[in-house]
């Protein structure tokens, strides 16, 4: 499997930004689809943002307008920029192929924390 190596989380005020950024150990340009997902306590993990090869994106309602996933031209990287971060965005965030298929394997996540 692929690692998958997530960075940039971080304490932040409410209305705050963030940049997270996620290393693969390969290249990612074979990849269909990769996602950012996130974990909050006592929740499932969900799925957060997918950027697609062809550079399509799409957000969950609850991040629409407020992040922002994109790749490196080498597709060995994946960001997403948070902006007005809400304590709701709360969570362990990761990075993974969307939807995940076993072709990277679930990294140890970077923690956001959004205080009020």
């Amino acid at each position: 499997q692929v690692q998958l190596t997530e960075s940039g989380g971080g304490l932040v005020q409410a209305g705050g930004s963030l940049r997270l950024s996620c290393a693969a150990s390969r290249n990612i340009f074979s990849i269909n689809a990769m996602g950012w997902y996130r974990q909050a306590p006592g929740k499932q993990r969900e799925l957060v943002a997918r950027i697609t090869r062809d550079g399509s994106t799409n957000y969950a309602d609850s991040v629409k307008g407020r992040f922002t996933i994109s790749d490196d031209n080498a597709k060995s990287t994946v960001y997403l920029q948070m902006n007005s971060l809400k304590p709701e965005d709360t969570a362990v965030y990761y990075c993974n192929t969307a939807p995940a298929n076993g072709w990277g394997s679930w990294g140890q996540g970077t923690q956001v924390t959004v205080s009020s």
